[in-house]
C-alpha cells in the first residue's frame, strides 16, 4: 500500500506542479468558469423521488441563471459554462476546459443528499483532506468517473473507491487554497444573509473536479434534495434565482476584493500606471480598419476567404469575433481598401475605427483626427 501511494504521488502529482508555476494570481478576475454538476446519463442524486427533476437539472438551471447574472452585472467578465444543456460531461473534460480557457475562477454547482431527510442547508467545499477521514462527499461526487469508458486509462489509475487515490489530490490545489477559502466563505455568507439559507460552513474534501483546476476553485452544494422542503425550494424558479443571485453577488465581492488588494499592494506604481494610460488615451489617434465580417466562431486566417487579403486580424468583443483588414491612419486610406475587399467577395465590408483597442464611431474618429 505504501509503495502504491508513493507511486501515485510521483506519477500524478509531480507532473501537475508545472501548472502551479503560473497560477491565476494576476489579481484581475476577467474570466469565470461555471460548472453545472452531473448531466446526461449521470442524474446526480434523485432527491425525494417525488419529482422527475434531479440534481443535474437544478444544477444546470442555477448555473445558467448565475451566468446571466454575472454577465448582466459585470459586462467586462467572460463567463464560460462547462455545459449549457443536459449532456454527460466527464470530470476530466470539465477541468481540462477550465485550464484550457485560462479561467480566473472555477465554481461547480451541485445539490446535496443524505439518508437523514431532515438535514438541510448549504455547504461550499474547497480542496483538502477532511479531518474525519471519511470523505463521503468526495466519494459521491468523484464516483461519476466510474460511469466513464476506459476511466482507468484516462485517470492514470485513479479510483474514487480507494483511499490512497485521495493522497495525491490533496496536493494539487495548494497554491490556490487561500483564495478558494475566501471565495467559499463569501458564498456561504451570501447564502445565509441574502437567500436566508442555513449555513453549514466551508469544508474541505478531496474533490477531483476542484483539484485539477489551475485557479481558485469551489464546489457549492445548494441544499439537500432529500429534504422535501429544501427540494421544493430548489425546484422553484424563485429559489433558483435566489441561489444564483447569491453566487453572482459573491463573485462580485470576491472580484472587487482581489482587484482592490492589487491596487493597494502596488500603491504609487499602480496610480502612476493609471495616469500614464489616461494620458496615452488622450493623445492617441484613431486607427481605421475594413471590417470584413463578424462571426460567433473563430475562423483560421490562413484559409479562405481571409487568406486572399494581407494584414487580416481578429478582434474579440464579447462572444463575437470581428475580422478586420489593414491598419490605416485615415478614412481616406481605408476607402480604397474597402472597395477592393468588396470586389473580391466581401460584399458586406465597411469601415470601422478604434482608439486604444476600443471601437468608436466614425464621427468621433473624424473629430479626433482634426
Amino acid at each position: 500500500m505504501q509503495r502504491l501511494t508513493w507511486f501515485l504521488i510521483v506519477t500524478l502529482v509531480f507532473p501537475y506542479f508545472g501548472f502551479t508555476n503560473s497560477p491565476a494570481t494576476s489579481d484581475r478576475v476577467q474570466k469565470v468558469i461555471i460548472d453545472a454538476g452531473h448531466g446526461g446519463k449521470d442524474p446526480g442524486n434523485l432527491g425525494t423521488r417525488r419529482y422527475q427533476t434531479y440534481e443535474k437539472d437544478i444544477a444546470l438551471s442555477v448555473a445558467l441563471e448565475t451566468a446571466k447574472e454575472i454577465e448582466k452585472e459585470f459586462p467586462d467578465v467572460e463567463v464560460i459554462l462547462t455545459r449549457d444543456s443536459d449532456r454527460f460531461l466527464e470530470l476530466y473534460e470539465r477541468t481540462a476546459l477550465a485550464n484550457r480557457e485560462k479561467g480566473d475562477l472555477f465554481i461547480s454547482i451541485h445539490c446535496d443528499a443524505v439518508d437523514n431527510n431532515t438535514a438541510y442547508g448549504t455547504t461550499t467545499y474547497v480542496m483538502g483532506k477532511n479531518h474525519d477521514d471519511e470523505n463521503q462527499v468526495a466519494l459521491r461526487e468523484n464516483s461519476v468517473i466510474l460511469l466513464e469508458d476506459n476511466y482507468q486509462e484516462k485517470y492514470e489509475g485513479y479510483d474514487p473507491r480507494k483511499p490512497e487515490s485521495y493522497i495525491a489530490l490533496t496536493l494539487y490545489q495548494y497554491a490556490f487554497q487561500n483564495q478558494s477559502i475566501e471565495l467559499a466563505q463569501i458564498i456561504q455568507n451570501s447564502f445565509k444573509n441574502d437567500a436566508g439559507r442555513r449555513d453549514r460552513g466551508v469544508k474541505q474534501q478531496p474533490l477531483y473536479v476542484t483539484s485539477r483546476c489551475s485557479m481558485p476553485s469551489v464546489l457549492v452544494e445548494l441544499g439537500f434534495l432529500t429534504n422535501s422542503k429544501e427540494e421544493d425550494f430548489l425546484l422553484s424558479v424563485s429559489g433558483q434565482k435566489k441561489m444564483a443571485k447569491s453566487i453572482a453577488t459573491s463573485f462580485g465581492l470576491y472580484k472587487s476584493r482581489r482587484e482592490l488588494n492589487s491596487l493597494r499592494g502596488n500603491g504609487e506604481l499602480e496610480k502612476k500606471r493609471i495616469e500614464e494610460n489616461k494620458l496615452k488615451k488622450q493623445n492617441s489617434k484613431p486607427i481605421f480598419y475594413v471590417q470584413l465580417s463578424v462571426s460567433g466562431l473563430k475562423k483560421p486566417l490562413n484559409k479562405k476567404p481571409f487568406n486572399t487579403l494581407s494584414n487580416v486580424s481578429i478582434k474579440k468583443e464579447g462572444r463575437l469575433y470581428r475580422y478586420l483588414q489593414g491598419q490605416y491612419k485615415s478614412k481616406n486610406q481605408c476607402d480604397s481598401a474597402m472597395i477592393f475587399a468588396k470586389s473580391i467577395g466581401f460584399i458586406d465590408a465597411f469601415i470601422v475605427a478604434y482608439k486604444n483597442d476600443e471601437k468608436i464611431s466614425l464621427a468621433e474618429a473624424k473629430r479626433l483626427n482634426q
